[in-house]
């Protein structure tokens, strides 16, 4: 079982070795998931591209738009991997090469899903989302075009690495250890449970507040908002942890 992470360059190794684990076992469509909003795209990529480095040059790492890509150009300068954008004017069958072994979409969003469909359509190589937000019901829906698209694409990319802090417990995945549920205690995480299906929020709230009867649900909200320490200073905490 791989432990609960004790700082944010830990939590990347990790994501990483189990990117590649998944990818060994044949695994196409992935991604790795960061929740915390206080992290930078740029630096977390960074600190992942140098871990996930058995593809050299045939890893080819995309960014939303041409300026997300050009910054990291300038600023990652000389590195083994080729780093393109999404983009919007050039045919998306040009960024794809037969040479190419792995992609790797940096924090693409739902505006881009369609052309990230597309390209991992295209590619015969792993494709890799790393804190992709691809979901925004606004702009992908809640009809059938937005049932379709995740019945096609977005339910079929298997989640290797998840992190996500609320409130005093995390939410945390390693492939291919099973989803659990670690609570902060006195500074310190101990594992609560762990399911092989993502938890989802009337789980996570049981956890958290315990099982409530209907007949009851407004004194336990009650009583609930009173020990809730806030999601931002809860985040701010395991931020802390995580950069000791």
């Amino acid at each position: 079982m791989t432990e609960f992470p004790k700082t944010l360059e830990q939590a990347i190794a990790q994501a990483a070795v189990a990117t590649s684990a998944a990818i060994a076992d044949g695994y196409t469509r992935l991604q790795v998931e960061l929740a915390i909003p206080e992290l930078k795209p740029m630096s977390v990529a960074e600190q992942f591209l140098a871990e996930f480095t058995q593809f050299g040059s045939q890893l080819k790492v995309f960014f939303p738009d041409a300026g997300a890509a050009a910054l990291a150009r300038r600023d990652w300068g000389e590195v083994p991997f080729k780093i393109v954008d999404i983009g919007t004017r050039s045919p998306l069958e040009e960024k794809i090469e037969p040479e190419d072994e792995a992609l790797l979409f940096i924090s693409p969003s739902a505006v881009e899903v369609e052309r990230v469909e597309k390209l991992c359509e295209l590619a015969t190589c792993p494709t890799v989302m790393l804190n992709p937000r691809l979901e925004d019901v606004a702009i992908v829906g809640i009809g059938y075009a937005g049932r379709q698209l995740r019945t096609r694409f977005l339910n079929n990319i298997e989640s290797c690495y998840y992190l996500r802090p609320i409130e005093n417990i995390s939410v945390f995945r390693s492939y291919p250890g099973e989803w659990q549920i670690w609570r902060e205690i006195e500074e310190e995480f101990q594992l609560i449970t762990e399911q092989p299906t993502k938890p989802m929020g009337d789980e996570i709230d049981a956890i958290l507040y315990g099982d409530t009867s209907q007949s009851n649900s407004t004194e336990a909200a009650n009583a609930s908002g009173s020990r809730k320490p806030g999601i931002f200073a809860s985040m701010q905490r395991f931020l802390r942890t995580l950069s000791r």
